[in-house]
């Protein structure tokens, strides 16, 4: 099932169609970005190390009830998917203030929030991805207002299955970021991928950092704690 049609390139993956037109394979890619992709480095063994990171968790969301588009890691660095007509919208989950919005809104970084609280940002590199609410959605054109009641659905549904995940391995699950997509049937289903490039998590005991900060902050080398991640995830019975 190789066909190098490609369809797509990002930041972390490159997307190829395959002999089924329903049926992506993805490769991830051994490059680390930050600033909207203004700094950019090789890092290599990253790709392998968040193909399984990917494959295990989503692995993990089908059986607790999650829908995705993962069907197989088929490589050291490649899986195949589901073919979806991808929602331009990235969704953002926070339990713990962090990053952006803590300097957004003046909370102290590592604040417990009392909720989860859920942010949309349209998928636009030329608008520089701006945060937006449900009515610019809707205004846009991305989902109407009972697939944005469905993603928001999905999207705590998966923080809290993601928290127990983590919670398993020591680990604090402190913000995510996940993109949902539509497939031939039209059901929402969530795709890309979940690592330590698109979550914050920090060791439960120290505060840590084992995600993309280490990169962002300049904090030391990506390779050992994402190795950390997966190495802890691996510990947990699937």
């Amino acid at each position: 099932m190789r066909d190098n049609t490609l369809l797509y390139e990002g930041k972390a993956k490159k997307l190829y169609t395959t002999d089924d037109p329903k049926i992506l394979r993805v490769v991830y890619l051994d490059q680390a970005t930050a600033l909207n992709g203004i700094r950019k480095d090789i890092v290599q063994g990253k790709a392998v190390l968040n193909n399984q990171i990917t494959s295990l968790i989503f692995e993990h969301f089908k059986q607790n009830g999650v829908k995705n588009h993962f069907i197989e890691k088929i490589s050291k660095h490649e899986q195949l998917v589901e073919a979806l007509k991808m929602i331009p919208l990235e969704v953002v989950v926070r339990n713990v203030s962090a990053g952006s919005f803590a300097k957004r809104l003046a909370i102290p970084e590592g604040q417990l929030l009392e909720f989860p609280v859920l942010e949309f940002y349209y998928k636009d590199d030329n608008l520089d991805d701006p945060i937006i609410n449900d009515d610019h959605v809707k205004i846009l054109k991305i989902a109407t207002e009972k697939e944005i009641d469905t993603i928001k659905e999905e999207a705590y549904k998966i923080n809290q299955v993601l928290i127990e995940l983590f919670k398993k391995v020591s680990i604090r699950l402190i913000d995510f970021k996940i993109e949902f997509g539509k497939n031939n049937d039209r059901t929402i289903l969530l795709a890309d991928e979940i690592t330590p490039d698109t979550c914050r998590l920090w060791d439960e005991k120290t505060n840590d950092h084992l995600d993309k900060d280490v990169y962002r902050r300049n904090l030391g080398e990506l390779i050992p704690v994402y190795q950390e991640v997966l190495d802890r995830l691996k510990q947990v019975p699937h």
